[in-house]
């Protein structure tokens, strides 16, 4: 009932009915509490860390996407919450070996709106800086915001980007715009992923559009426009582990800023890792010179919460600037420029 209540505030009344009716019939020993048997003796800080509902939600919205359980796909499609019930809680019983199937893959969301509490930072970078920029994403899943430039911005009374630019984005923009006027230029672009989504695979495509909530188009409809783009791009993200890869790839280079980026992945990685990567990203940061600097931008809860910080540190110094604070879905920010009140 909590993601329920979740998926309500973050404007998905949908997801948030379903949810209710699926605490129902787990209470009651119906097909959910099957499909959540992995959970079964988990607390709820685990439930939650493991987004065990939004994996069932997200199972049910792939079937209906494939097409594969006609009932389930027009439910769907007509947003119709009772008939999408009655259709999954048939699929729960009559599909569950490929629900359950669905739900042993950790969730893995590329939610394109994220760039928009980002591009502050790398409009901020190259003010400071006057350099091009290498970015490096890691956790970039299917590393949509590695073509964070060739997107449309609007930033309240400000915008950015090319005027043409398939991908728009909007969003609830309180406070000063970020340096909008600043001179961009990405030299070179790269991204990791534990497990990368490969876009031209049509299951993969689908799955990381089922974890879209259904009654949410514009975000639908803006992941489908980025997905064209980044497959004209020909976006390709490498299978690595976080710290192995910035060991490997990321270091200052004369002549340009290099930026290393990451939205919503820090809280899912073990202890162990956090810290070898902090300590990783400090020591690149001591090899940074004025000629070749580096710059950490990541979104970011602060704590249990969906509200996110942004928050840029820069090498030689290492100043660390609290940004701006942003929804998870980039559907608000509010905007400091470093200056929070």
């Amino acid at each position: 009932m909590l993601q329920a209540g979740v998926c309500r505030g973050m404007g998905s009344p949908l997801n948030g009915h379903l949810l209710d009716r699926a605490a129902a019939d787990w209470l009651a020993g119906g097909p959910v509490k099957a499909l959540m048997a992995p959970w079964e003796d988990a607390d709820l800080k685990t439930q939650m860390a493991d987004a065990a509902p939004l994996r069932l939600i997200g199972s049910w919205h792939e079937l209906a996407l494939s097409g594969d359980d006609p009932a389930t796909a027009v439910a769907y499609a007509a947003l119709d919450a009772e008939a999408i019930w009655a259709a999954v809680s048939i699929a729960m019983v009559e599909r569950r070996e490929r629900l359950a199937r669905f739900m042993a893959h950790e969730p893995q969301t590329n939610e394109v709106r994220r760039a928009v509490a980002l591009l502050g930072g790398f409009l901020e970078i190259a003010k400071a800086t006057g350099l091009p920029l290498r970015c490096f994403e890691i956790a970039a899943s299917a590393g949509l915001n590695l073509s964070w430039d060739r997107y449309r911005y609007r930033l309240g009374a400000a915008a950015w980007g090319d005027p043409a630019a398939a991908v728009r984005i909007d969003t609830a923009w309180d406070g000063g715009a970020p340096p909008v006027d600043a001179r961009v230029s990405v030299v070179e672009r790269a991204a990791c992923d534990r497990r990368p989504i490969d876009l031209a695979d049509p299951v993969q495509r689908r799955r990381l559009k089922s974890y879209i909530w259904a009654d949410q188009t514009e975000r639908l409809a803006r992941l489908d426009a980025a997905i064209a783009v980044a497959l004209a791009q020909g976006t390709k993200v490498e299978a690595a582990d976080a710290v192995d890869w910035v060991r490997a790839r990321v270091t200052p280079r004369a002549g340009t800023a290099t930026v290393l980026y990451h939205s919503v992945f820090w809280q899912y990685m073990p202890a162990e890792s956090q810290a070898a990567l902090a300590a990783l990203i400090a020591e690149i940061g001591g090899r940074a010179t004025a000629e070749a600097p580096f710059a950490w931008l990541r979104m970011e809860p602060p704590g249990s919460t969906t509200q996110m910080d942004i928050r840029l540190t820069m090498w030689p110094g290492g100043t660390e600037t609290l940004l701006a604070q942003a929804g998870a879905h980039g559907a608000e920010v509010r905007w400091f420029g470093g200056n929070p009140s």
